[in-house]
């Protein structure tokens, strides 16, 4: 009886544990295949990111890109029309201050043929001539109406820079045609009398202020003084200097020969170079003495100095105005050349008066 219920339990218990292990072994199955499918699905998606991001960013770069084109190519197109505008501009310049006068006997002496460099220069100083008279009239109501020294101060300081400006130009302008400068082609003809390597002769202009700055303190006499001497002294080691080099360029060319001329002019060439270097060395000693006045000088007296300076520039391009408009006759009477010189002491006198009130 017992063997039977042993017998008898012996199969409930297989299908118990075969009920019980069935179930566990289908939920088992798929928790395992599960993670594999969902890693494969996961791996997809982070790599669609990744993919998207980089996209994203390419986009976002090639958009950058082109809006930096867009910008550069605008800036281009708006500098070239500044360029045409200003090209416009000097050339009426150009024009009206030959109608003026200023160019007189100028850039055209050989038929009118001068260098693109020479011509833009000549457009340049023309436009720095008009705001040379506005500088001028500047200070002169700056000094009539006794403006505090700090409100002068910032005047000179502009016109300081505005000579420097010209001196600039004139660099630029040596590179190109340094015969245009040293030959005072773009000057007027009463200028080109007083000219040196292209410009005026510092001690002399040092000379003439001095009369015309009195009172002078003891210290400010020793520094004028000391700069007279000095800018004799570069004057006279750059006249030199030319000379030699004016001797050295005669003795290449007159000693070439018929078979070897062609290599003698090709060494005078390369000694015509060293004009540009006097004309630099000596624009920068003019340079170097409208700096030291402005410093050995107090502010009021500078801007009388300037004043002077401009005003005596201004009557030698109203000298040139006048020869050039003057009766050609070959006899002046003595009547006349008196009258003349009378009328010149008058001027002189009315010009000394009128500094004297500042």
């Amino acid at each position: 009886m017992i063997d039977q219920m042993h017998h008898l339990q012996i199969p409930q218990q297989l299908e118990v544990a075969s009920a019980s292990n069935s179930p566990r072994t289908g939920i088992s199955q798929p928790q395992l295949a599960r993670p594999t499918s969902e890693k494969r699905r996961g791996a997809g998606s982070n790599s669609e990111r990744m993919l998207d991001a980089k996209t994203l960013r390419r986009l976002a770069q090639n958009r950058e890109a082109a809006k930096k084109s867009r910008l550069r190519k605008k800036a281009y197109v708006q500098q070239l029309e500044s360029s045409r505008i200003r090209l416009s501009q000097l050339e009426q310049d150009l024009q009206r201050a030959r109608s003026q006068g200023f160019f007189m006997g100028g850039g055209g002496g050989a038929g009118g043929n001068i260098s693109s460099g020479a011509a833009i220069f000549d457009m340049e100083y023309a436009r720095w001539l008009e705001d040379d008279h506005k500088h001028m009239t500047e200070i002169r109501t700056a000094l009539q109406a006794h403006l505090s020294d700090g409100d002068l101060r910032v005047i000179l300081d502009g016109y300081i820079t505005h000579y420097d400006e010209i001196f600039r130009l004139k660099g630029v302008a040596a590179k190109s045609d340094v015969f245009h400068l040293i030959t005072g082609m773009w000057t007027t003809p009463a200028e080109r009398c007083f000219l040196w390597m292209g410009g005026f002769r510092p001690s002399e202009l040092v000379k003439m202020l001095t009369a015309q700055l009195d009172p002078l303190t003891e210290q400010q006499v020793m520094g004028i003084y000391n700069l007279q001497r000095s800018t004799e002294q570069a004057e006279g080691a750059l006249s030199q200097g030319l000379e030699q080099l004016q001797q050295s360029l005669t003795d290449t060319i007159a000693s070439g020969s018929v078979n070897d001329s062609m290599h003698h002019m090709a060494v005078a060439l390369g000694k015509l170079t060293n004009l540009e270097g006097f004309v630099r060395q000596a624009d920068n000693l003019r340079q170097q003495t409208l700096h030291q006045l402005h410093r050995v000088l107090t502010v009021r007296q500078a801007a009388r100095c300037f004043l002077v300076i401009g005003e005596y520039y201004g009557r030698l391009r109203a000298l040139s105005s006048l020869w050039a408009s003057r009766p050609r006759e070959t006899f002046i009477g003595d009547d006349i050349l008196c009258q003349a010189t009378t009328d010149l002491q008058m001027v002189q006198q009315s010009s000394q008066n009128h500094f004297s009130n500042f």
